[in-house]
């Protein structure tokens, strides 16, 4: 038995040193990764309201004191003539004309109102929503962009459609005047209705939250909060990587239909940015910009980008 162990020994000690210089390796890939995303902060700007839209009375229309006919409850009038020339049978007869004609006009007007409320649009107290999500990957000379969106986060108006909608224009703007930084991009979107679009819309944006290590700077539904960066260590500065990018996410949820063109090209990614930054704010339900790293003159490595943002395709 020892003898074969021995053997065993020897067949296998030419492979533990390859083993143990794998094993080395990963220990460092994985150490350095978790010491560069330890400094990744991100930035957050955003708010809204998922309400169901209030349901506007139509303006009363001019009727006749008869009712809409020229005899009192007909509603077109000469259905009440039957019994002047004695069609109906009677009182019975009348009563059952009568009672015809106002379940006849109930039926209308409900078929109406259906026909109205419902056009491809949704219900009136369920509209269709769209649910729309743009992230673009950006090279690190676009450091502007971070100054721009931490400007943006300690001066926007969150608390309001208006302000919201500002917020969606200033930062699609931002982005569109940086399409030389453009490298990579996605963008999705999925039609929903208002009772289910908050639940998709949070899904997406607690989806981009969480692969950040924090929120340094946040002005949601106008609640400003900033938070203190973790220093890096001296011994993190030697090991990192130079990044190279710079990622920003537009996650939007407006009432009715948008369309948002399968990205694969910058000119497609203009046109996403164009329709999004369009949206009106009557329409505009809620709205949320991401980008990390937060903090200016700090960037991605390529590794993070891929480990992180698997979905965006080189543009």
């Amino acid at each position: 038995m020892g003898f074969k162990l021995h053997n065993l020994f020897r067949r296998l000690k030419p492979l533990v040193k390859p083993i143990m210089a794998i094993a080395l390796v990963g220990v460092l890939v994985f150490g350095h990764a978790d010491g560069a995303l330890a400094a990744r902060a991100g930035g957050r700007i955003g708010g809204g309201s998922f309400r169901a839209p209030s349901r506007v009375s139509p303006s009363p229309s001019y009727r006749s004191p008869s009712g809409g006919g020229y005899y009192p409850g007909g509603g077109f009038g000469f259905p009440f003539l039957f019994p002047l020339f004695g069609f109906g049978g009677g009182f019975g007869g009348l009563f059952t004309i009568i009672l015809f004609i106002g379940l006849a006009n109930f039926i209308m007007r409900t078929v109406r109102e259906m026909g109205s409320n419902d056009d491809g649009m949704g219900t009136v107290d369920n509209p269709a929503v769209s649910v729309a999500k743009l992230q673009i990957g950006l090279l690190a000379e676009a450091r502007s962009l971070q100054e721009d969106l931490n400007r943006m986060a300690l001066s926007a108006d969150t608390s309001s459609a208006t302000g919201l909608t500002q917020v969606l224009q200033e930062a699609s703007l931002s982005l569109l005047r940086h399409p030389e930084y453009w490298q990579y991009a996605t963008a999705q979107i999925e039609s929903t209705r208002l009772l289910s679009a908050e639940q998709k819309f949070n899904q997406l944006a607690l989806a981009e939250r969480s692969k950040f290590t924090g929120e340094s700077v946040s002005n949601v539904n106008n609640r400003l909060q900033q938070g203190v960066p973790k220093p890096t260590e001296a011994g993190d500065l030697a090991t990192m990587e130079p990044g190279q990018y710079i990622v920003a996410s537009v996650i939007v949820a407006t009432q009715g239909k948008l369309n948002l063109p399968k990205v694969s090209s910058t000119q497609d990614v203009r046109q996403a940015l164009s329709t999004l930054g369009a949206v009106s704010s009557d329409r505009l339900l809620a709205v949320e910009i991401l980008w990390t790293p937060q903090a200016s003159g700090e960037t991605l490595t390529a590794d993070e980008m891929i480990a992180e943002y698997p979905e965006l395709t080189l543009i």
